[in-house]
């Protein structure tokens, strides 16, 4: 009969991601050799088993681990089973403080069957080595393979692989691959109308509450309603409804124009858990990675409406009609609304906001209606000039080739370099006719000088030829997205916010009352003009007429 008899509990532990996935290493596996161990042993009475399946050993936030520490602080257990160093822990620090410190102090027995540890029996020298040595190997082990999980893992991301249990609002998994995205319709739908509420003048706040009276689901109640297990930190209901903030979260992501942006979060290493935020230079970004919801323009509308003060009045449901693109063109603040009521009518004007906090600048009073007009006219026009630009440029790119070829660009570059090897040759050759008596000192000098200004004079052309071709038009694109985005609104008869929001910049008015419109893609006009100059004497002039 033993002297004592011990109240054993078997721990075992798998991990899903440090490699640990042979039959040996099984929970099942570990089981049974525990069993086996505890039948061939008659001071040892087994009381439990804790499992921690699918948990790291990198650290001891377990839920079996725990259980049994509670029921060790509740004496009903007094011996732990493994079946070796590893399944107990990976960490060599925590690990050696629960082997010498804790254990001991609270009377627990702990067995290692693999390697041969049994802290009840008498400590020989080499013990007292080799089972720190083995904490400190299987420590090393785990964060071998955490190095190399993470490397993989940025290595699909740059791959444009997604990583990550779930989707963001609007996409799903690929059925056939998990780490590709696919457009969810029900969810794109939803994320195509707050976008299109917003450009129309719909704050923030009023899109959810408009979302919420439709009775769409948020986008941490959809996933749940698709079966995901699916949480959230930011939630602060029982049921969590549509609210600025995630309305913003939609409309700030850069996903839903093929963008894929991984690698923003992150543990600092495989010891730490409580996550940091990476530095926007570290984000792995691929563009173009996946469908897009929302085209690339609309999207850096958006943007620009959200750096603005856009406000809704109390008791409307959009913003006014130059809301955040007014601008005084003096002091150069926004200009504001302001409601003169007149009898039964209202009446508004646009003010500078520094001359209505009192704060300096004169008043450069508008009013909203006369701006309206001349607004609209200004739009129709220049919708108009881009609309000749683009037959000028559609002539151009039908051009036969042997008229276009006096303009190419390589060409143009190609001769110039030519032309500057000529005159270094004729540099060279200068000093051996001095040399030869053919010329004299002065007139070699002379005649450095010039090929010197000629050679300067060359390359300084090559330079503006090779900036012109960067920026030119490619006049073989007939449907340039810019020109498109005008034209859609050619045959408007009335200003509204959309054709504001997308076409303009800026509006600024002076105290003189002059009027100044800033229009979007004014640097890719200027450019499509410019190439249009260059081809001035092969296109008719009934063709150049209004470009």
């Amino acid at each position: 009969m033993p002297d004592k008899i011990w109240n054993a509990a078997s721990y075992t532990r798998l991990s899903r991601d440090d490699g640990d996935k042979a039959e040996s290493n099984s929970i099942t596996s570990q089981k049974e050799m525990i069993r086996d161990f505890i039948q061939r042993r008659d001071d040892l009475v087994i009381v439990h088993e804790y499992v921690d399946d699918g948990y790291s050993g990198v650290n001891f936030d377990r839920p079996g681990f725990k259980q049994m520490m509670e029921d060790i602080k509740a004496k009903k257990i007094n011996c732990i089973i493994c079946k070796d160093l590893s399944r107990f822990a990976r960490n060599y620090i925590d690990s050696g403080r629960y082997l010498e410190k804790i254990f001991p102090f609270m009377g627990v027995r702990f067995i290692a069957i693999n390697d041969n540890y049994d802290s009840s029996g008498e400590k020989s020298q080499s013990d007292s080595l080799i089972v720190p040595f083995k904490n400190l190997i299987n420590d090393a082990y785990c964060r071998d393979i955490s190095i190399k999980i993470r490397s993989q893992l940025d290595i699909k991301r740059k791959m444009g692989d997604f990583i990550g249990a779930f989707t963001t609002f609007g996409y799903k998994k690929d059925p056939n691959d998990k780490n590709k995205l696919l457009v969810d319709e029900p969810a794109a739908q939803v994320v195509e109308l707050i976008f299109r509420l917003r450009l129309q003048g719909m704050c923030n706040t009023r899109i959810a509450d408009k979302l919420n009276d439709m009775g769409v689901l948020s986008p941490m109640e959809y996933k749940q309603s698709l079966g995901q297990r699916y949480s959230t930190g930011f939630r602060t209901n029982e049921r969590a409804t549509w609210n600025a903030m995630n309305i913003m979260r939609v409309l700030t992501n850069e996903i839903y124009i093929g963008t894929l942006s991984q690698h923003k979060r992150g543990t600092p290493n495989h010891k730490v858990k409580k996550e940091v935020d990476y530095d926007r230079e570290d984000w792995i970004v691929v563009t173009e990675n996946h469908e897009p919801i929302v085209n690339e323009i609309d999207f850096q509308t958006v943007q620009l409406l959200l750096q603005r003060d856009v406000r809704t009045a109390p008791g409307g449901d959009t913003v006014p009609l130059f809301s955040g693109f007014v601008f005084c063109g003096d002091c150069g603040r926004c200009m504001v609304r302001k409601t003169v009521p007149s009898g039964n009518k209202k009446y508004y004007y646009l003010v500078c906001s520094t001359n209505k906090a009192r704060k300096g600048c004169s008043a450069h009073t508008f009013s909203e209606d006369k701006l309206t007009k001349i607004v609209f006219r200004l739009v129709s026009d220049h919708i108009q000039q881009i609309c000749e630009v683009e037959k000028v440029l559609d002539y151009i790119s039908v051009m036969p080739e042997q008229q276009r070829r006096i303009f190419n660009y390589d060409a143009q570059l190609t001769k110039l370099s030519e032309e500057i090897q000529r005159f270094q040759d004729l540099k060279l050759n200068l000093y051996s006719d001095m040399s030869d008596g053919v010329i004299s000192k002065e007139e070699y000098l002379e005649f450095r000088s010039g090929y010197d200004r000629k050679i300067a004079d060359k390359q300084k052309s090559i330079a503006g030829l090779r900036e012109e071709r960067e920026q030119a038009v490619d006049s073989n694109d007939r449907h340039i997205r810019w020109i498109e985005l005008f034209k859609q609104y050619e045959n408007i008869t009335e200003l509204e916010r959309t054709v504001i929001v997308n076409l303009i910049e800026r509006i600024v008015i002076y105290d003189t009352k002059h009027i100044e419109i800033v229009f979007r893609y004014q640097d890719q006009l200027n450019t499509a003009l410019q190439y249009i100059e260059r081809f001035s004497d092969a296109v008719p002039e009934e063709i150049q007429e209004g470009a």
